[in-house]
C-alpha cells in the first residue's frame, strides 16, 4: 500500500471529526431554557444525523449547568461546558465512536475519538 493512500479508516476518522466540529460551531450560542432543552437536543440529533455516514447521534445538555447560567428571562446560551455528544460514523466497514464532552481539568469542551472498529 502506498503510504500516501487515504484508507477507509482515515476517511471514517475524518468524517467523525467533521461531524463534531460542525455540530459544535453550528449550535454554540443557541438560546436554550429548561422548557426548550429537550427539543434542542432532538433538533441537534436530527440535524447531524442527516449527514452522510452517521449512524447515531446522542446529545445531552447538562440541565444543572443550564439552570446555573439562566439570565433574568429564564434562558441562557448553549455553551461547550453544557454538552455531552456521542456520534457514531460508519464508512466502508470502519465504525468510529467520537464524542464532545467538557473536560473539567482542562476547562475545555474536548472532542475525542473513543473507539474505532471494523464492522
Amino acid at each position: 500500500m502506498d503510504q500516501n493512500e487515504i484508507t477507509s479508516r482515515d476517511r471514517a476518522l475524518f468524517e467523525a471529526g467533521i461531524k463534531l466540529g460542525a455540530l459544535y460551531h453550528q449550535f454554540m450560542g443557541m438560546p436554550v431554557s429548561i422548557e426548550t432543552v429537550d427539543r434542542l437536543e432532538s433538533a441537534i440529533e436530527k440535524s447531524v444525523s442527516l449527514q452522510p455516514w452517521v449512524d447515531l447521534v446522542k446529545v445531552r445538555i447538562d440541565r444543572e449547568k443550564l439552570r446555573a447560567n439562566e439570565n433574568q428571562f429564564k434562558y441562557c446560551e448553549l455553551s461547550g461546558e453544557m454538552l455531552d455528544v456521542e456520534v457514531v460514523v460508519t464508512y466502508d466497514h470502519v465504525e468510529v465512536h467520537a464524542r464532545i464532552r467538557y473536560d473539567e481539568e482542562m476547562r475545555y469542551p474536548l472532542m475525542r475519538i473513543e473507539k474505532v472498529s471494523t464492522v
